[in-house]
């Protein structure tokens, strides 16, 4: 632990001298694993389908209480003067009428049809959103990923084309000595200061790439802007991730593991619930209870007691409860005769059914691109490996030649430019093979 912190130390001293950043800077060192981390924390897409998350089950608790009751307390009046038509039909006039209720009441309305097929559409939804929140993050990670890789070649590139233009500058000194001693041409001199300027040229133009590069992993990973990234990951290496997966050749499975189908398919299944509204949920009827339990009596009128000498003359509430019962069934003939919402709902199931169709051919197209994209990179990768070392030897030759006095500055000029294009491609070629390891894991279903 102690070891990778000081290389990280290290790292990040490096990095500012030679990025012209003052030391206070804020670096932080980036891994794979943290990038993996972060971006599961931090991207504002992810964030985003955790809302969608948090709406459908909300939703969803919304659809469960459609069979809770409806409660309600409180007191209240009835007053009246004037005129009052009573049972009989006769009007009565001059008459003043006081009432308090003062109760409990309960109203309950179940809509059968609806409670139980909405329920079900709203559950299915729920899962619909945590299956999409699921895709949502591999593909979030997925491009983070990439722009991880892409991250890592620019600074390992960087750092490839400095170090080739500090040793272009060793060289272009010992030439400029040896011209300077009789041992060698001015051209010479000339051509190798001119290699050195343009390896410079060059590490300045890698720089740039690498900025533009930690730029975008910073967007996505929602950083600071201020942040400047520095990858602890000094060796890109091949990964091991899918090989197993080149030779699986069943479709149909990374179809049902893709959570994009899944949740397509719980979307599915909801308008297949809400379809059954409108063809066994007219069998269901609609149930309504309303009850109450108050006191009920004069406000002000003073009534006479049935004991008036226990009790004077004094206000009386009554006991009173009330039930309402009521079941009914619906028939719209609209329904029956038209068939306009079962029309809508046949409509949406079949598009959805395409939908998904489209989603799998959709996979069939990644999982293949992916596999070739795989299989090109490891055979570019295994060349540009040879070619590295092909060239390094090459380069080391040429340089001991050089301390010599045997080698032209152009032959050397001629190793370093080939080294330094074996190496670009192995990069290259390694954060291909990387990318597309990860690409035709997710493709087949696996979860980032």
């Amino acid at each position: 632990m102690r070891r990778t912190i000081k290389i990280v130390v290290a790292l990040a001293t490096i990095f500012c001298n030679s990025a012209g950043l003052p030391a206070q800077s804020a670096v932080q060192a980036i891994s794979l694993e943290s990038v993996l981390r972060l971006g599961g924390a931090n991207n504002l897409t992810i964030k985003a389908h955790r809302h969608r998350q948090e709406l459908a089950s909300a939703n969803l608790a919304l659809a469960r209480q459609w069979w809770l009751p409806v409660l309600s307390a409180g007191i209240s009046t009835h007053q009246l003067q004037g005129a009052a038509m009573n049972s009989n039909g006769l009007y009565y006039l001059d008459v003043e009428r006081n009432s308090l209720w003062a109760g409990v009441q309960a109203d309950l309305q179940w809509d059968l049809r609806q409670g139980f097929f909405n329920t079900s559409a709203a559950r299915q939804r729920a899962d619909a959103a945590e299956h999409f929140s699921q895709a949502g993050k591999n593909q979030v990670l997925l491009e983070a990923i990439n722009a991880y890789y892409d991250f890592q070649t620019a600074q390992l590139s960087w750092q490839a084309w400095e170090q080739l233009a500090k040793q272009a500058s060793s060289i272009a000194t010992q030439v400029a000595q040896q011209v300077q001693a009789g041992l060698g041409y001015e051209s010479e001199g000339l051509l190798a200061k001119s290699n050195a300027n343009h390896l410079k040229v060059e590490a300045l133009n890698s720089k740039a790439e690498y900025g533009k590069k930690s730029a975008a992993l910073v967007r996505l990973l929602n950083l600071d802007p201020n942040t400047k990234l520095l990858s602890v990951d000094t060796v890109l290496a091949p990964l091991e991730l899918a090989n197993a997966e080149l030779a699986n050749t069943d479709f149909s499975a990374a179809h049902q593991h893709r959570a994009e189908v899944q949740g397509m398919t719980r979307n599915l299944q909801a308008l297949l619930a809400e379809k059954k509204s409108t063809t066994l949920g007219l069998l269901l009827p609609e149930l309504t209870v309303s009850a109450y339990a108050a006191r009920f009596g004069g406000l002000f009128e003073k009534v006479p007691p049935t004991d008036p000498a226990s009790h004077p003359n004094t206000d009386v509430l009554y006991p009173t409860k009330a039930l309402n019962l009521s079941l009914i069934w619906r028939i719209p003939l609209g329904r029956l005769t038209y068939a306009g919402a079962l029309k809508q709902y046949k409509a949406r199931i079949s598009l959805q059914q395409t939908r998904i169709e489209e989603q799998q051919a959709l996979i069939n197209e990644e999982i293949i691109a992916a596999k070739a994209q795989l299989l090109a990179a490891r055979e570019q990768m295994n060349l540009a490996k040879d070619g590295v070392e092909l060239a390094a030897e090459a380069l080391r030759q040429s340089l001991s030649r050089q301390q010599l006095g045997t080698v032209r500055p152009f032959e050397i000029l001629q190793a370093q430019e080939v080294f330094i294009k074996n190496k670009l491609d192995y990069l290259r070629a390694v954060a291909t093979h990387n990318k597309a390891q990860y690409a035709l894991w997710v493709a087949m279903g696996h979860n980032l």
